[in-house]
């Protein structure tokens, strides 16, 4: 039996300014249902890589295909939706700006109101919805936003870092609402972010991009805890890239390969002898952050905020150990 073809796939895709390659993309594709994050620290392609995606920008060379035929940017464009970081909304109301897209459309009178009130209700927002949209709160907005796309029933939801400007509980809420209607409608969808958790509170398959290529993809839960390199690493939050040697001298065993370790899993450990010397501690609230330097190498180590009485006692200069949990160290190719 053959194979069904993905949704959308790009093939040898790049996007040159000048002399600069702000993408070189091998091949990537989407299948039908699946949402597909990209994880990359700014300036990595991220946003590039949504728009040549949408058909929002031609590379400089390339081709999408769509259910396995070539396509333009144009169809890509015809069963996509966008939702972006800033919901960009017009004058009226919550209900004028769920309608907006389905106006463009030429969609009938009567299936526009049916479409723009299941959404709507689905999000929350039928109290809203003759309010002016200009008195919205962030949260609000976005929701706004993502009615709108919603409502065109695309095949392709495409996602541009949209819960970046939320507040925590915010953001959770809203993650959570778009899980549930993302595997409810069958929708895909490409979300781009910087931050690891929102890809593993919705995403499928996350892929890591680093200036402008893909270095790794792959089931989301494997990915985000096993990178593929160092630079994958850092943007799934493993703040300590550690040498050989001193991976080594701390893991208390041989090891040939750079090690990974979030600075949640490094210990410091009061010591007089100790190997370590503290360099900084940044109280952050809910943890302390101790920076120590071991052989000319940064350390950084979080301590949750109930933290032990010594641990305040610190200053620059104080020597100390340091701890990591065997488990969570990740070596590196």
């Amino acid at each position: 039996m053959t194979a069904a073809a993905p949704l959308l796939e790009l093939r040898d895709i790049a996007v040159h300014v000048g002399d600069r390659a702000l993408l070189e993309l091998e091949h990537l594709s989407i299948e039908p249902g699946e949402t597909l994050a990209i994880l990359g620290a700014n300036g990595a392609g991220k946003s590039t890589l949504l728009r040549v995606a949408g058909g929002l920008r031609r590379p400089t060379r390339g081709r999408l295909s769509l259910d396995g035929r070539d396509a333009t940017p144009a169809q890509v464009r015809e069963l996509s939706a966008a939702v972006l970081q800033r919901p960009l909304l017009r004058r009226g109301s919550v209900r004028d700006n769920v309608e907006t897209g389905l106006r463009f459309k030429r969609v009938p009178a009567p299936e526009r109101r049916q479409r723009t009130a299941q959404w709507l209700q689905r999000l929350g927002l039928e109290p809203l919805a003759d309010q002016p949209a200009y008195s919205l709160s962030g949260g609000e907005a976005q929701r706004v936003s993502l009615a709108r796309a919603l409502a065109l029933a695309p095949q392709l939801l495409l996602l541009d870092e949209p819960f970046g400007a939320l507040d925590a509980p915010t953001r959770a809420e809203l993650l959570a609402d778009l899980r549930d209607i993302l595997a409810a409608s069958g929708t895909a969808a490409l979300l781009v972010t910087h931050d690891r958790y929102e890809a593993a509170a919705t995403a499928d398959r996350t892929a890591i991009l680093h200036a402008g290529t893909l270095r790794q993809i792959g089931p989301t839960a494997t990915v985000l805890e096993h990178p593929a390199d160092a630079d994958c690493a850092r943007v799934l939050g493993f703040e300590n890239i550690l040498s050989p040697h001193l991976a080594s001298r701390l893991l208390g065993r041989q090891t040939d390969h750079p090690v990974a370790v979030r600075a949640t899993d490094c210990r410091v450990k009061p010591d007089s002898g100790g190997a370590g010397t503290i360099e900084r501690l940044l109280p952050f609230g809910n943890f302390t952050r101790a920076i120590v330097t071991i052989d000319d190498t940064r350390i950084f180590s979080d301590t949750p905020a109930s933290s032990p009485e010594w641990l305040t006692t610190f200053e620059p200069g104080t020597s100390v150990d340091v701890h990591i949990d065997l488990p969570a160290a990740r070596t590196l190719p």
